[in-house]
């Protein structure tokens, strides 16, 4: 997926890289990707959503449809109004807008460990008072115990070295009966490990459901848009590495869903 380094190569390094190792090569190409595109039309990079519910939107945001969905399902079932929120792995902020203007939480606090890309977000969005984005490592959050209503995930947490630390810590900074809202991709056996670890760090599971069925629709809806896309802004040398990364057909973390050795999930869970 890195610029200048083979895309599967770099899945394969991912995959035998210490935590540590892990953390660093994705918050080196996340500041990479950031760098290199600035566009102000490139604001989500999560694969999508699709259940054949058409979330209703405004004519700005419809653009992005597939992608907000994606945001909307994993936090739909939660009240936000008026509440303390804070999204764990922003990116480029595009969700973080959406949910901050349209379900109204006192504040929502926006973290992602590349400066690069919190300084796009900060600059596109200054206009909404109740939203912020910060710089923030996923697992050791800058916020204090027991303080705010509900925390969410969204295709992230598979970049952090060291997930139970980001559980834990997700877990410590929500109060009594605040909810952990959540969705990524997984193997069979790496969720099985993650169910487990949400249990251990104290958390009641209030719903889950695998998800890949619908995020592939959303894929192969919008697959030959990002393939235009790619190969009308991307260098020539660049192009598979933005493939892969954005799971446009034919690529390993696509053929992985489709062969159904990788599943996406939702979890929605409640500090006890």
């Amino acid at each position: 997926m890195a610029m200048g380094i083979p895309a599967r190569i770099f899945a394969t390094l991912l995959r035998i890289a210490p935590g540590r190792t892990r953390n660093w090569m994705w918050k080196w190409w996340y500041q990479r990707l950031a760098k290199a595109h600035g566009r102000a039309d490139f604001r989500f990079m999560n694969y999508g959503y699709r259940d054949g519910k058409e979330l209703k939107l405004l004519k700005e945001d419809e653009p992005n449809r597939l992608f907000i969905q994606l945001y909307n399902m994993n936090i739909r079932d939660v009240d936000l109004k008026g509440k303390e929120v804070v999204e764990v792995g922003c990116g480029r902020g595009g969700g973080a807008s959406w949910i901050a203007k349209t379900y109204n939480p006192k504040r929502l606090t926006a973290f992602d460990f590349s400066k690069d890309a919190i300084g796009l977000a900060s600059n596109w969005y200054s206009s909404q008072k109740n939203l912020s984005f910060q710089v923030g490592n996923a697992e050791d959050l800058p916020l204090k115990n027991n303080s705010k209503d509900i925390i969410y995930n969204v295709e992230s947490s598979h970049c952090y070295g060291n997930v139970e630390a980001f559980v834990k810590e997700v877990y410590r900074s929500l109060k009594a009966d605040g909810n952990f809202c959540w969705t990524d991709f997984r193997d069979k056996e790496s969720m099985e490990k993650l169910h487990e670890i949400f249990l251990k760090a104290g958390f009641d599971i209030v719903s889950k459901k695998e998800i890949t069925k619908e995020v592939l629709e959303a894929l192969d809806d919008i697959n030959d848009s990002k393939v235009r896309g790619i190969s009308e802004s991307v260098p020539m040398g660049m192009k598979k590495s933005f493939e892969t990364f954005a799971g446009v057909q034919g690529t390993p973390v696509y053929e992985a869903f489709k062969s159904g050795n990788l599943h996406y999930h939702r979890y929605l869970m409640v500090k006890s």
